[in-house]
C-alpha cells in the first residue's frame, strides 16, 4: 500500500493568440479495489467556457473542455492534481488465483470470453515476414510445458534487459518491427512490441497509460512524465499489468488512469487551435510523484486558475496542436 500524491503540468505556449478547439484529457483514474481517489483537481488556464466528463468506449473517465469562441491566448496550461492510494497486487498474486486450466501455455479462452476479448487479441500492425512472431515464440519451452505467468514474465523482462529505454517527446510510436531492428524506444514503444507479441500467440492484451513511482528505493525509467505499460488477460488472474521497460509485474508501482486498445487511444492531453499555423512555439510537460502519508512541501505554483468543477463521483485555419505525447 503507497500514499501517492501526483502533479501533472501540461503548457502550450503560442506566438501569437491562438483560438482553442476541444481538448480531450484522459488524466482521472477510476477508483478501484487497487486504487482508491481520495482527491482529483483540474486547474486550467484559460478557464474554459464548458466543460463535460464521460467516459469513453473502454471505460475510462475522460474529460471534454471548449472555450468561447472569442477567446484568445497566448498559452493553454492544465494543471492535474491527484491524491489516491494504491494497492497493487505484486507479483504473487496472479498466480495464487490463476485458472488451473491456463498455467500451461497454450490455452483457450471460455466461450463466454471470447467474444468480449476477440479484437483484443487479433494483431494491429503489420507483420510480413513474422519476425515479431519469431521473437515471441524465442519464449516458449521446446522440450517441456511452457507455463503461463513465468512465460510473460521472461518475456518483460527480456526487453528490459535487451533494448535500450529512450525517452521522446516526438508524437506516435514505433512499429515493433522497428524497434525490433533499433534495438531501443520509449516506454510506449516497448509496451506495443510486447502486446503485438502476445497477440501473436493468441493473447488478449491492452495499453495502459498512467504513473510511475519509486517505492522501497527501487530505481525505475520513465519517471517525470506520463508512463505506459500493458495488461494481459489471464482467466483466473484477470488483467494482469507487465512494464516491460522497468521489468514490472502485476501493478507494481503503477497507477493505471486508462487502458486502451492501441496507444493512440490514451493520450493523455489532446486537441487543437485556431490562428497562424507557425504560432505554435513549445510544449512543457512536467510530472511530479510523490510517495508517503507527507504531503509534498511544495505541490502548486504560485499562481493557478480557479479549479474546475470535479465531476460526479459516479458518474482561421484550424491547426491541431501537438498532443502531448502517449508516455515516453
Amino acid at each position: 500500500m503507497a500514499r501517492v500524491r501526483i502533479r501533472h503540468l501540461t503548457r502550450y505556449d503560442y506566438r501569437t493568440p491562438v483560438g482553442l478547439t476541444q481538448h480531450r484529457l484522459m488524466v482521472r483514474p477510476r477508483d478501484s479495489h487497487d486504487l482508491r481517489l481520495h482527491d482529483a483537481t483540474l486547474f486550467v488556464s484559460p478557464t474554459p467556457m464548458n466543460i463535460r466528463w464521460a467516459h469513453d468506449v473502454f471505460g475510462n473517465s475522460v474529460c471534454l473542455m471548449d472555450w468561447a469562441a472569442d477567446t484568445l491566448t497566448d498559452h493553454l496550461e492544465i494543471v492535474s492534481k491527484l491524491d489516491l492510494t494504491h494497492y497493487p497486487a505484486g507479483p504473487e498474486l496472479p498466480q495464487a488465483t490463476l485458472d488451473p486450466g491456463v498455467e500451461v501455455f497454450p490455452f483457450s479462452y471460455g466461450a463466454e470470453e471470447a467474444p468480449d476479448l476477440a479484437r483484443l487479441r487479433e494483431r494491429h500492425l503489420p507483420d510480413p515476414y513474422r519476425r515479431v512472431d519469431a521473437w515471441a515464440r524465442r519464449f516458449l519451452s521446446q522440450e517441456e510445458p511452457t507455463h503461463t505467468l513465468p512465460m510473460l514474465e521472461a518475456m518483460t523482462r527480456a526487453i528490459r534487459d535487451e533494448f535500450t529505454y529512450e525517452s521522446r517527446d516526438a508524437e506516435g510510436t514505433n512499429t515493433p518491427i522497428a524497434t525490433l531492428e533499433s534495438g531501443r524506444g520509449a516506454c510506449r514503444d516497448f509496451t506495443l512490441l510486447m502486446m503485438e507479441a502476445v497477440r501473436s500467440l493468441g493473447l488478449a492484451a491492452r495499453f495502459v497509460t498512467g504513473y510511475l513511482y519509486e517505492a522501497n528505493g527501487q530505481g525505475a525509467v520513465g519517471g517525470g512524465a506520463t508512463h505506459a505499460w500493458c495488461a494481459i488477460y489471464v482467466p483466473g488472474a484477470g488483467w494482469v499489468e507487465y512494464d516491460p521497460t522497468n521489468g514490472l509485474v502485476a501493478g507494481e508501482n503503477l497507477i493505471r488512469v486508462g487502458a486502451t486498445r492501441t496507444p493512440d487511444q490514451a493520450v493523455p492531453v489532446g486537441g487543437g487551435y485556431f490562428g497562424e499555423a507557425d504560432a505554435f512555439v513549445g510544449l512543457t510537460v512536467d510530472v511530479t510523484v510523490h510517495v508517503g502519508d507527507d504531503p509534498p512541501a511544495v505541490l502548486e505554483p504560485a499562481e493557478e486558475a480557479p479549479p474546475l468543477p470535479d465531476p460526479d463521483p459516479e458518474p482561421e485555419d484550424v491547426v491541431e496542436a501537438p498532443e502531448q505525447p502517449a508516455p515516453p
